[in-house]
């Protein structure tokens, strides 16, 4: 079947569908199903206010999901993301940063920005915002990401039309290539994970190898909590004798890491 003839014809189920399962964390991409919605409606043959609509639905069931995940479960909630998570860790921890700094007004922006989109809504569920509060900030930054991405389709519908046709007259062969492009993003993302993980396995200790140095009689050793303010909130733990810094005010707070000892980071 021509794709043009099955975006029109089944385009609202795909937009939905598509959209939801990206927002629940599988590897799939809505910008670009957001801008073949708009160019179909500059065509005539799709309704720009109603993809528009469903694109706000989806992202706003699939982001609920995740922020009464994080509210009933915490912190474990962003250490499952960071197992699951094409993402390198990392954009946990910056997105703590972004979070504690901004708070709801994250959620405007994080659908433009990978990585902050995967992690903004669990983690306020794990911050305990207001739902009704997460509601509103939520369904605002769906509709400017959904408005953004289906305006320009619908401005482009010319040059988005003929590239469509184009790919329909590789009939197969358009389907192979983005089957391919999707397979190599994945595959890139996977790859980087992977060298992140391997850089933190360079000089890891254990809890257990931890809490022995810290009990036992030997070297004297400095643990350095790093954990952000989020996430410190959510586990309520810390370990005794920690010394805790914010990654934002080591500048200004390093003279206090005792350089006479080894030092232990503690992040999350």
């Amino acid at each position: 079947m021509e794709p043009l003839a099955f975006l029109a014809r089944h385009g609202y189920l795909v937009l939905f569908g598509v959209i939801l399962g990206e927002q629940l964390g599988l590897p799939l991409v809505g910008a670009p199903v957001l801008l073949a919605a708009g160019a179909l409606a500059g065509m005539g043959r799709f309704s720009l206010p109603v993809a528009v609509v469903l694109a706000v639905l989806a992202c706003l069931v699939g982001d609920l999901v995740w922020y009464r995940l994080g509210r009933r479960h915490g912190a474990a909630v962003l250490t499952l993301l960071c197992r699951i998570s094409l993402e390198p860790d990392s954009c946990v921890r910056r997105t703590e940063d972004v979070f504690a700094r901004w708070g709801a007004r994250v959620l405007l922006i994080a659908k433009f920005v990978p990585g902050l989109n995967t992690v903004a809504a669990p983690l306020a569920g794990v911050a305990r915002m207001p739902p009704g509060r997460f509601v509103r900030h939520d369904a605002g930054g769906a509709l400017l990401w959904a408005g953004a991405y289906a305006g320009l389709g619908y401005a482009f519908s010319p040059q988005l039309g003929g590239l469509v046709a184009a790919l329909a007259g590789l009939g197969r062969g358009a389907v192979w290539v983005v089957a391919a492009t999707v397979a190599a993003y994945v595959t890139w993302k996977y790859a980087e994970r992977r060298r992140f993980l391997r850089g933190l396995r360079v000089a890891r200790i254990t809890p257990a190898e931890l809490r022995a140095r810290l009990e036992g009689d030997g070297e004297p050793v400095l643990v350095v909590d790093l954990r952000g303010d989020v996430h410190v909130a959510a586990d309520g733990m810390r370990i005794p004798g920690a010394l805790r810094v914010r990654p934002e005010d080591l500048e200004h707070r390093h003279h206090e890491i005792a350089r006479d000892r080894e030092i232990v980071l503690y992040c999350s």
